[in-house]
């Protein structure tokens, strides 16, 4: 499943792709022929085109719910591209918005997982539509067990582990957790997650002479890291022993 979601999403970008190829055509016909422009710089245009506060708002609530967003891939270019000259974003709103997103992710699965239950939530993880938003028990077990072996502190430093960073609010919400405790060390964490990822795309900026010099040969790079983690998707689905019926 994580395999469909994955060519689905590359479809998706694909579209876009040709999308903002016609939109710098009508809007700046005098730059170069768009047929010189790489996969990376056609994504850049995407991204300049769709970026505002309210889709890093929304993308980074995904991030921080059960959607298979990862914050990697907005923070960053958000930042890349409020630092261009006509650029009308800001790092400061962008790092603000992003950690209100955060919190309304994380306030979803917090009420969520308080509302239905360990037994639900678990359930809802190894179901064909938990499996759709790449969740399994496996996960939510995990995720559960740090949150117990660390307390309310888990949901600050929670924010900076791979997969613990999205589900930390679940075994909160299970908990019971303080709302006011949950949400101050989910903003702080989610802040200062938000401030690192910012950095990243400072830090890329500075290079951007270096990226569009070798745009070509990175996005050959990129596609290929795509096709690799398909191929590897699929290899462990397929391996992935199947749970008979009625057990």
């Amino acid at each position: 499943m994580a395999k469909k979601i994955l060519i689905l999403l590359f479809v998706i970008l694909s579209f876009f792709k040709v999308n903002a190829t016609e939109q710098l055509q009508s809007v700046q016909p005098a730059q170069t022929s768009t047929k010189s422009l790489s996969f990376i710089q056609h994504i850049e245009a995407w991204y300049k085109e769709n970026t505002n506060y309210y889709s890093i708002t929304a993308l980074m609530a995904c991030e921080s719910s059960i959607l298979p967003v990862p914050s990697e891939m907005v923070i960053p270019p958000a930042v890349y591209i409020a630092m261009e000259p006509d650029s009308k974003l800001s790092i400061f709103w962008i790092i603000i918005f992003g950690t209100i997103g955060a919190l309304i992710g994380a306030s979803f699965n917090y009420l969520m997982s308080m509302w239905l239950g360990r037994l639900l939530v678990y359930k809802f993880a190894d179901s064909k539509l938990g499996k759709v938003f790449l969740l399994s028990s496996q996960k939510i077990q995990k995720s559960e067990a740090y949150f117990n072996e660390h307390g309310k502190t888990s949901t600050f430093v929670g924010r900076f582990i791979p997969v613990i960073r999205h589900l930390i609010s679940i075994p909160a919400g299970l908990a019971k957790m303080n709302y006011l405790n949950f949400i101050l060390y989910t903003a702080l964490g989610a802040g200062l997650w938000n401030c690192c990822l910012a950095l990243l795309g400072y830090l890329a900026h500075g290079q951007q002479d270096i990226i569009n010099k070798y745009s070509h040969e990175l996005s050959f790079v990129f596609v290929g890291v795509g096709v690799v983690l398909i191929g590897w998707l699929a290899i462990k689905a397929k391996k992935r022993p199947q749970t008979p019926k009625g057990a």
